[in-house]
């Protein structure tokens, strides 16, 4: 059985079952407790989703998930039917990501570091803002989503955690403490990101940012999502990468690798001709509103680009090259020092 491998005729099945016996006793049958904080929505009607999740394997995979096999969250049986299409809806509002607490660290430090309250126009004014933001979807957005009273809690969370705050700290989390210590190691820079964030969802910039999927190693980006994904969209504008490339062949050097010199032509042949990836060298937090110019960009392999873009701060393609070169001289140290034995035995074998 492949936990998760659940179908869209299953679930429906499975809400079949929860409604001709009805919630308590289909609950029951199974040995699931009422959700509490995601439910299926299926033709106006709400079903518990871990629990439908969980049968439905019973449909697909030959027996139902105990409860104790599963979350009825994100990880698991939302995630599931979300992926089969069906509405998902939260009790809870979502945890607050980089972005959000970005915003909310640069209200409390403009504030001095004190507490707001719900009724401040500056606490109602970022609370509309962060409606607007292009991170949650839809599902996981319920009527008290990101509202003013949820926004002051927040910045209580944040300054409570403050290195001059004598009372006792509320219940906040890592990512608060995280954020506020960037803010208080690097408050111009913070705060140049946070206008930039402002600025992007005021503009409509980052409407058309589409959410994407986190992987283990995913790009680390302390600026925040939003920002890492405007660079991105300008990482991939073919006119530009066109334009870069037809300067570099222009200036008669080789299309290759400015981290670690690699050809794709030179390896893959007619296949790799002409291509290379483009890489926008300007850190995100001075990268602005400003056009791309082609000296803001670098010809970059895959691989390069992945390391470069693995976790902050990214190193240029230059020091990319400085620790690749680094990295080959101490390769070498090493193996002439393993092979100083055997070169030392080998002379002191008599002549034959």
């Amino acid at each position: 059985m492949r936990k998760g491998a659940i179908t869209r005729d299953g679930v429906l099945k499975a809400v079949a079952e929860y409604d001709e016996l009805g919630r308590e006793g289909f609950l029951s049958k199974y040995g699931y407790k009422p959700a509490t904080g995601y439910f299926l929505v299926h033709e106006e009607r709400t079903y518990d989703s871990k629990a439908i999740a969980g049968v439905a394997h019973q449909f697909d995979q030959g027996r139902v998930l105990r409860p104790d096999e599963l979350s009825g969250g994100r990880s698991h049986a939302a995630r599931w039917l979300a992926r089969l299409g069906f509405v998902i809806r939260s009790s809870r509002s979502p945890d607050w990501t980089r972005d959000e607490i970005i915003l909310a660290c640069d209200l409390a430090m403009t504030n001095g570091w004190k507490r707001l309250e719900f009724d401040d126009p500056r606490v109602i004014e970022l609370s509309t803002l962060l409606q607007t933001m292009p991170i949650h979807p839809e599902e996981l957005r319920n009527e008290l989503f990101r509202n003013p009273n949820g926004v002051a809690r927040k910045t209580v969370d944040i300054t409570s955690r403050h290195p001059d705050y004598r009372g006792k700290p509320t219940n906040g989390n890592a990512l608060d403490v995280e954020v506020m210590n960037d803010f208080l190691v690097r408050p111009a820079e913070m705060a140049e990101v946070a206008r930039r964030i402002r600025h992007g969802l005021v503009s409509g910039d980052f409407l058309d940012l589409l959410p994407e999927a986190e992987e283990e190693d995913d790009y680390g980006a302390p600026e925040g999502r939003l920002l890492l994904r405007h660079h991105r969209s300008r990482e991939r504008n073919k006119a530009l990468r066109k334009k870069k490339i037809d300067a570099v062949l222009r200036q008669g050097r080789q299309l290759a690798c400015e981290a670690c010199g690699f050809d794709f032509e030179q390896v893959y042949g007619d296949r790799g001709s002409g291509y290379i990836e483009c890489h926008h060298v300007v850190p995100l937090h001075e990268a602005g509103e400003r056009r791309t110019r082609l000296n803001d960009l670098a010809l970059i392999c895959a691989n390069c680009h992945r390391m470069i873009h693995r976790r902050a701060p990214w190193p240029t393609p230059g020091e990319l090259r400085a620790s690749i070169e680094q990295k080959h001289a101490a390769d070498r140290r090493a193996a002439e020092v393993l092979a100083r034995p055997r070169r030392a035995a080998e002379e002191r074998m008599p002549n034959p």
